[in-house]
């Protein structure tokens, strides 16, 4: 994607820690001649290997699946907190812009069953029911239940490239910057909260 220098982020740290609070993410290939979409819990994880991968899995009946063997190359997307800026905010007339954080990730995808498809299952579950009262275990699942497994389709998504965007007015002045982060947190909005909140913590 067309990333201006200013917001470009490499810090891998900062980008991994993104990856697991935003993993709902759009999965995006060629399929049947067409660019398929398809939303779905991506997890960052190391392979075997000790590679880092995103893990995930899709029905068996979304015409995505089918295209896999024949086109592995995929783009994920990640998006995380953005909202509208409006040029009142400024001390001067400006435009309104748009800011935002997100991350795409280029890689090839690899199908994976048997006990490595379970396990990236396991994962995602604890993870998630983590913050459940009364936590559910995939090995607890009767085999009645668990048989839905064969109706899904998972793979390994082997990262090639990461680009990352922060774009949080890093260009404004000290002022004007303030100003932004004040209005933004006026609106009660939670995404526009979310972005006071990033704004804080970004280093310009």
């Amino acid at each position: 994607m067309y990333i201006p220098e200013q917001y470009k982020n490499n810090d891998k740290d900062e980008i991994s820690a993104f990856l697991q609070k935003n993993s709902f993410g759009i999965l995006i290939n060629q399929t049947n001649g067409l660019l398929w979409a398809t939303h779905i819990t991506l997890e960052l994880d190391n392979n075997e290997a000790g590679k880092p991968v995103l893990y995930g899995h899709i029905s068996k009946e979304n015409p995505q699946s089918e295209s896999f063997a024949s086109n592995a190359k995929i783009l994920a997307i990640f998006s995380g907190p953005h909202s509208y800026i409006s040029p009142s905010w400024y001390d001067h007339e400006n435009v309104p812009t748009w800011n935002y954080v997100a991350v795409h990730i280029y890689g090839t995808l690899k199908i994976i069953e048997g006990e490595a498809l379970l396990l990236s299952l396991k994962k995602l579950v604890d993870k998630h029911e983590a913050l459940s009262e009364n936590p559910v275990r995939l090995e607890d699942l009767s085999k009645k239940t668990m048989r839905q497994i064969r109706g899904i389709v998972g793979f390994e998504i082997e990262i090639e490239d990461i680009q990352g965007v922060k774009k949080m007015s890093q260009t404004r002045d000290d002022q004007n910057y303030q100003n932004i982060i004040t209005e933004l947190r006026n609106t009660k909005h939670p995404n526009a909260i979310a972005v006071a909140e990033t704004m804080l913590k970004c280093t310009r």
